[in-house]
């Protein structure tokens, strides 16, 4: 099933903003700052695209990551910072992203 566009368009401003991919150490601030602008179920097939191009060690921390995020830990303020700044650089509008259907 292909994803909504609006999914597109952000997993697109993820690889801009990470086209090395996404380190370890921001999967937690990253799923968190998407946690305030998408559903649960939208997140999940983020990090489900995510992990198909990672390998499967990335795949399991992508996982723990939302898991982590799920069970309300606040995540560094300073690294939620870094992950936002990181995405501006890549065209993330910070504001919530324009659903098209």
């Amino acid at each position: 099933m292909a994803l909504p566009p609006f999914l597109c368009a952000i997993i697109e401003w993820l690889r801009a903003g990470y086209p090395e991919g996404v380190p370890h150490v921001d999967y937690i601030p990253l799923f968190a700052l998407l946690g305030s602008h998408l559903t649960n179920d939208e997140i999940a097939e983020i990090a489900k695209d995510l992990a198909t191009e990672s390998d499967p060690a990335s795949a399991e921390a992508i996982k723990h990551a939302i898991a982590t995020v799920a069970a309300d830990h606040e995540p560094n303020q300073v690294d939620v910072a870094r992950v936002r700044a990181r995405l501006a650089a890549g065209g993330w509008p910070l504001a919530n992203p324009e659903r098209i259907s």
